[in-house]
């Protein structure tokens, strides 16, 4: 296997953090350089507990478009998650807003962080990762706003098995009619296993569903079994209003590739389908999740990480079938690219995704213009020797920006052409 470089090692392979599975050990062929990264000690405000809240002292960012082009940001800071909103495209911002009003230890780093979406209305919905005692164990959190984030529900736990495992890496998506879907990776039937004196791969996926704005969800479902436990998922919505969901499986032979599902309705996950053929065989997480974007024609465009001894590196690939079948992968990217992001506008369709270069960390950018069947030469469009958050793409329905985040310095949101 061809060395990698410093951020692809540190990105690629932190078996440490593999929840609640001390067993997992990469094998002699998977094991990668070995790589040291430190995260810079705060100063200044951000060293002081007692400060305002500012996003600049957080270290991940998620962001969304309002219905009318109001960009909305959502970070924790200080055992609290904060929002706050920008009327000129991140240029400036209005004063944070606290959404929890209880304390609580709130998971914000990585491939785990505050999500945030708004429907329609305008009603900002949120997800959390609450941090339990327990190591690697966590509980699905849940707020909303119906007044542009003056007032925040109190938050519940979304995940009905209330144990102290892990219940983490949650993603969410809003249907059309306001339907909420959230999904996260669960441990309850590892644990049950394990209780049991029985093996059992990886963790599950499972989900809730709210069709009355989050004021009730439906009872946890579960959408698949032998997953990944440490690669954030990816969700969205079909032109169909039904939810699809994309994350790293773990087929036979502990082979981890990336599978989906698109749901018949949203009571009923379809059938799984493989994405992508590079047979990655490795008994630890990768820490590298998928990407996921569905066009308004039902073209799904998805972006991953591979580093099997025949696909190393970042992959791109499309469906015209709902999933049932991807195009041939596209592989992009120089070595020690990481964590690819996709978002598509109609036939415009952009990937985002980050490299190191030894000193600095690159954000990176391609387009397609014909709904992924040829594609642009990739064009540098940020670059910081500041540790760097993971780089996402944002649409307002018109334009595509750079979400991003680098360490103790203000979110920025870049105009992509």
């Amino acid at each position: 296997m061809k060395p990698l470089s410093f951020f692809l090692a540190l990105t690629a392979l932190a078996v440490s953090a593999c929840a609640n599975d001390t067993t997992v050990k990469p094998s002699a062929t998977d094991k990668q350089p070995q790589a040291h990264h430190h995260t810079a000690e705060k100063t200044g405000v951000c060293a002081d507990p007692k400060a305002l809240p500012e996003n600049l002292c957080a270290d991940t960012i998620s962001s969304a478009f309002d219905n009318k082009g109001i960009l909305w940001i959502s970070w924790a800071n200080n055992d609290h998650v904060f929002v706050q909103s920008s009327n000129d495209k991140g240029l400036s911002f209005g004063k944070p807003l606290q959404v929890n009003a209880v304390e609580e230890k709130i998971e914000a780093k990585g491939e785990y962080r505050p999500k945030i979406k708004l429907d329609a209305k305008g009603t900002i919905y949120l997800t959390w990762t609450l941090k339990l005692e327990t190591k690697h164990s966590g509980h699905v959190r849940f707020s909303r706003s119906t007044d542009g984030g003056l007032h925040f529900s109190a938050p519940v736990t979304v995940n009905d098995n209330l144990e102290a495992i892990s219940h983490r890496f949650d993603s969410i998506s809003i249907g059309k009619n306001g339907e909420i879907f959230i999904a996260w990776l669960d441990a309850r039937d590892f644990e049950a296993e394990k209780k049991a004196g029985k093996k059992f791969d990886g963790f599950s996926i499972y989900y809730a569903w709210s069709n009355d704005g989050g004021t009730h969800f439906y009872p946890n479902k579960r959408i698949a079994t032998h997953v990944c436990q440490c690669c954030r998922l990816a969700t969205e919505i079909a032109p169909d209003n039904t939810p699809v969901i994309t994350w790293r499986h773990i087929f036979e032979g502990e082979i981890r590739d990336h599978a989906l599902v698109k749901f018949n309705d949203w009571n009923t996950p379809g059938d799984t389908q493989r994405v992508g053929q590079d047979n990655w065989k490795i008994d630890a997480c990768p820490h590298h999740g998928p990407g996921l974007s569905i066009s308004a024609s039902s073209i799904y465009h998805e972006v991953w990480f591979s580093n099997s001894p025949t696909h190393q590196g970042l992959f791109y690939a499309y469906s015209t079938d709902s999933g049932q079948h991807f195009s041939e992968q596209l592989k992009f990217g120089n070595d020690g690219a990481s964590h690819p992001h996709v978002l598509a506008l109609g036939s415009q369709v952009r990937v985002v995704w980050q490299e190191f270069d030894g000193t600095n960390n690159i954000i990176k950018l391609m387009n397609s213009a014909d709904d992924g069947k040829s594609w642009s030469k990739p064009e540098m469009v940020a670059l910081t020797e500041h540790s760097g958050d993971q780089p996402f793409l944002v649409g307002d329905d018109v334009n595509f920006y750079l979400s991003w985040k680098t360490q103790q310095h203000d979110f920025q949101l870049k105009l992509l052409k």
